[in-house]
């Protein structure tokens, strides 16, 4: 029987008395897939069935984040993504449409229920735990020293001049300082440095623009969607230079060779990644930031960027003079790019790189993320990005609780023969070059059979 129109869909919350409407994944699968031309999305969450189409256009946390899970069992990744029960169940109770039939599994196959069960236990062990709650003295430090750092590279220069050796230190300080600040800019658009989601977002929107020049929803429109789909071709922003920069993963590196799409030398790609790819990025965002801004009409960002650049600019060009300041400003830019391109893609690049297979929520983030050695150093110089599993499985969770739940994860990737990967530092970066030059290499051979 197909499902009825949306107007005779009933709430059951408002009218108790009426029974919900029930489908099957097949259904929901033909509502919000391809042949569907009404472009309707429904998803499930907890077994309940809603309507986004409408909504998605309004999601805080970016519009195509729900729409990659229309058809598809969301339970784990909504759990994931939001801290604050009450206020989201206000937004789910209007989009509710149905439940599944009782016969209907709660996880579409080929699901793992056995480890989507073990995983929700989990889930509710950690929260249980205070492993979701920040600590405020480790985030105030963590800003302070960036800031600190921040000082120090213009305090260099205002006390040394700009001879060589106190601008090339002025400049690594400028790096370090930015790069924290990413870090910390990261922790609030997670929602993990307060409790409250909505001063998470102030402080992310006044960090990022004041402090780093970005504008706050940028990241969260394109960030939200890499954690929902990591590594799956059409879904995650991240993969984006591919095929015009790169050719990533064995299968769409073999498709693009049949197609005889040759956009760069692929099969040299592990030589230029390391130029290439921090510049592409570096320029991407510098050109992105104003226009974005102004072309979604975010005023206030906008006015925090302009802020940003005039400070700066004030700050350096009377010590330095303009041409110097723009020397400082972009050699910093650049190396704060590769510092994060770097960072970023050691923990995904290496690992599969395909299209949706709409896996269990954790196998999908297993089979896209990797872990690097737990150090001081490593933690700090990572922003605990190190933990990438960790903090792929549970988003909101701050960074230095990361460590204290990761033999849990890999008790629960044990007992169902999940590989968990952890490898040192500079074994993950050699391992980015690895994979492209076999990335390539499988390109290469495609494009030579045709």
């Amino acid at each position: 029987m197909p499902p009825q129109s949306d107007t005779t869909l009933r709430n059951p919350e408002c009218s108790p008395e009426v029974p919900p409407q029930l489908f099957t994944w097949e259904e929901i699968g033909l509502r919000s897939g391809r042949r569907n031309s009404k472009k309707e999305g429904w998803l499930v969450i907890n077994r309940k069935v809603y309507n986004i189409s409408q909504f998605y256009l309004k999601h805080p946390g970016g519009s195509r984040i729900l729409s990659h899970y229309a058809g598809q069992d969301a339970t784990d990744a909504f759990a994931a993504f939001h801290k604050d029960d009450d206020l989201v169940k206000k937004y789910l109770s209007p989009l509710y449409i149905g439940e599944l039939k009782p016969d209907q599994p709660s996880c579409e196959p080929p699901k793992n229920e056995m480890l989507v069960n073990d995983f929700r236990e989990l889930y509710s062990t950690v929260k249980k735990m205070g492993l979701l709650k920040p600590s405020y003295p480790f985030f105030t430090f963590m800003f302070l020293h960036a800031f600190l750092f921040d000082v120090a590279s213009w305090f260099t220069i205002w006390y040394f001049g700009k001879s060589w050796l106190p601008f090339l230190i002025g400049v690594a300080m400028f790096t370090i300082g930015q790069i924290q600040y990413g870090f910390l800019q990261h922790d609030l658009g997670h929602i993990s440095v307060f409790q409250e989601p909505k001063r998470n977002r102030w402080f992310h929107l006044f960090l990022m623009g004041i402090f780093k020049g970005g504008p706050a929803s940028l990241w969260n429109h394109l960030h939200n969607q890499h954690h929902a789909k990591p590594n799956c071709f059409r879904k995650d922003p991240d993969l984006n230079m591919h095929p015009l920069l790169f050719s990533l993963g064995k299968t769409l590196s073999v498709e693009l060779g049949k197609k005889k799409k040759k956009y760069m030398p692929y099969q040299y790609q592990h030589t230029y990644f390391a130029l290439l790819a921090p510049l592409t990025f570096l320029i991407y965002i510098q050109l992105a930031i104003f226009y974005l801004s102004v072309q979604r009409k975010k005023w206030m960002e906008f006015t925090f960027i302009l802020t940003y650049n005039l400070r700066v600019c004030l700050m350096y060009v009377p010590l330095m003079g303009f041409k110097s300041f723009m020397a400082y400003f972009c050699l910093a830019r650049f190396l704060e790019s590769t510092w994060f391109i770097w960072i970023s893609q050691m923990n995904h690049i290496p690992m599969n790189i395909d299209y949706d297979k709409n896996l269990d929520w954790v196998s999908a983030q297993l089979a896209a993320t990797c872990n690097v050695d737990h150090s001081l150093f490593n933690d700090w110089y990572t922003g605990h990005l190190n933990f990438q599993i960790e903090h792929h499985l549970f988003p909101t969770m701050p960074r230095h609780n990361c460590k204290k739940v990761a033999p849990m994860v890999k008790s629960l990737c044990a007992k169902h023969g999940i590989k968990y990967q952890c490898k040192p530092l500079l074994t993950a970066f050699v391992d980015i070059l690895r994979s492209l030059k076999t990335s390539g290499e499988h390109w290469l051979e495609a494009y030579r059979l045709g």
